[in-house]
């Protein structure tokens, strides 16, 4: 409808899964690398979970265009079924005939057995995707988990995909899941979208729909980030609806007053920065009537409706926003957030000698790691870190965290401290954060089943962890070295997956004693 208003070949913000607006972020790139990892892995099960509206399904979808012709694959949508009718769907699925009148459970399992080594002998894999397994009932996942068990001395005839909300998870937690839980060979938790991405995106959707003009500015794409928390199919609800509202209103771009009614319109839960039109109508009716009993000189009501008069849904203002510390305390400038980052770290840095940041730091054998997550996740990492915060003045504005307890957070900016209550801390963050970390001795991350120098550099650690230099350790991460790394990561609070990569690092570091600064321990470079 607003299409031709605005310039737009087609609507941007459709929901409908078209490819040709398909934007893929970092954090999607990631979790499809996961996936084709565990594909070509040849092992059991890949789990892929994240909240709804994430994009699995878009990863899952770029999955099968990269895998090989020959392939094989079941893809359930719903799962809600018993376990006889799961073997039946998979065998549909797979265009296995089998008998109604005899479709037993060994039966199904028998022609999918022999279809899978049929498949085999060709060279063809098979694979199962089930969308939604947070749905599926234990004796279902049991059920699944014993397919798997279809297998020859080399590998499974049979590789499970499980995509699914973050209930999944807890699921796969369970006791008597265990099973199942230990034949996971790869796994991700696909994560909503920076604040950064959301921009991206945004611009990507409407650069393909044909234009290019800013219909968003960029003060609404970070109330748009904060009230999608990220997520692309709550994105896409807004800023169709704020589009329409620009549309009714005859206006060439979106108003923060718009997109705020829009999303009051969609959540229940979103702010309310102006009141709704239902309240002018109510406040229109009372002034009208107060005016035509003034015309009209009808008689004064009784003393006891002037003592308790109606209640008139009145306009209320929005309180401001709290203050930030004075604008020469937060900059805009990341550079300098750098200097106070890396002095942290006992470095001496200058924007104008050292040029980019995160290249001097590597010098040092120090790397940059962007994240988004929330104050657990920094408590967790618990290394000092840059955080975006945002300002009525300046826009977006820089700090270096330092310090963090349960009631304030300490920055250091410019070689001056400031606290912020941690209440002030979470209006103004939007969730992106950079940090420091003291990289090893190699790019890349260590999964299981590596070998070579990376898995021998790993070994030596845990032998220095646990005091014992004697303590040898295969140079391939498989058996016991697999099992005290994961153990290590589930002590530290971290996905047990058996993937080193920079959060695991992190933590041995701080593990042994590696000298990085802390938020934890209330002293610079500590």
């Amino acid at each position: 409808m607003y299409n031709d208003h605005f310039g737009l070949r087609d609507q941007p913000f459709s929901i409908a899964p078209d490819p040709r607006y398909l934007y893929m972020s970092e954090r999607h790139k990631e979790a499809l690398a996961h996936l084709i990892y565990g594909v070509h892995n040849e092992g059991g099960f890949i789990l892929l979970t994240g909240e709804v509206g994430t994009g699995k399904t878009t990863v899952c979808r770029c999955l099968l265009e990269q895998l090989p012709a020959a392939t094989k694959v079941a893809y359930i949508t719903n799962p809600r079924l018993s376990a006889l009718e799961l073997l039946a769907t998979v065998c549909d699925e797979f265009g296995i005939a089998y008998p109604d009148e005899n479709s037993s459970s060994k039966v199904l399992i028998d022609r999918l057995n022999s279809f899978l080594l049929a498949a085999h002998a060709a060279d063809r894999r098979t694979v199962l995707i089930i969308d939604e397994a947070q749905n599926l009932s234990a004796d279902v996942l049991e059920q699944i988990r014993l397919l798997t068990n279809l297998e020859t001395n080399r590998r499974k005839l049979l590789q499970v995909v499980l995509l699914g909300q973050p209930e999944l998870r807890i699921v796969l937690a369970r006791p008597d899941l265990r099973q199942l839980a230990q034949r996971i060979t790869a796994r991700y938790h696909l994560e909503p979208l920076s604040r950064k991405e959301v921009t991206e995106y945004i611009g990507h959707r409407l650069a393909v729909a044909g234009v290019r003009r800013a219909l968003f500015s960029r003060r609404l794409i970070s109330r748009i980030y904060r009230l999608s928390h990220g997520i692309p199919r709550r994105i896409n609800i807004l800023c169709d609806r704020s589009l329409m509202g620009a549309y009714v209103e005859g206006r060439e771009c979106v108003t923060e007053r718009i997109l705020l009614r829009s999303a009051r319109e969609i959540w229940s839960d979103a702010p309310s920065r102006s009141w709704s039109w239902g309240a002018a109508l109510v406040l229109i009716a009372a002034l009208g009537l107060l005016f035509f009993t003034l015309q009209t000189g009808v008689p004064s009501p009784p003393a006891s409706a002037v003592q308790n008069p109606p209640q008139v849904a009145m306009p209320i203002e929005p309180s401001p926003d709290p203050e930030l510390p004075p604008p020469a305390a937060f900059s805009a400038s990341r550079p300098l957030a750098f200097a106070d980052l890396l002095a942290t770290w006992g470095l001496e840095f200058s924007p104008d000698k050292h040029g980019n940041a995160c290249e001097y730091a590597e010098t040092f054998g120090l790397a940059c790691l962007p994240r988004r997550g929330d104050l657990g996740d920094l408590r967790l990492l618990d290394r000092p870190a840059i955080l975006a915060l945002t300002d009525p003045r300046d826009g977006e504005v820089y700090g270096t965290l330092t310090s963090l307890d349960d009631e304030s957070a300490i920055f250091l900016l410019q070689g001056e401290t400031v606290s912020l209550p941690l209440a002030e801390l979470e209006h103004r963050w939007l969730g992106d954060f950079i940090l420091i970390w003291r990289r090893p001795p190699f790019a890349g991350t260590i999964r299981p089943g590596d070998r070579g120098p990376k898995v021998e550099w790993l070994a030596r650690q845990f032998s220095a962890l646990a005091g014992d230099a004697k303590k040898i350790y295969p140079a391939m991460l498989t058996g016991q070295l697999l099992a005290r790394l994961k153990g290590f990561q589930r002590a530290s609070g971290l996905t047990p997956d058996g993937i080193v990569g920079p959060n695991t690092l992190i933590h041995l570091d701080s593990a042994l004693g590696g000298g990085s600064p802390r938020l934890s321990s209330h002293r610079q470079g500590e």
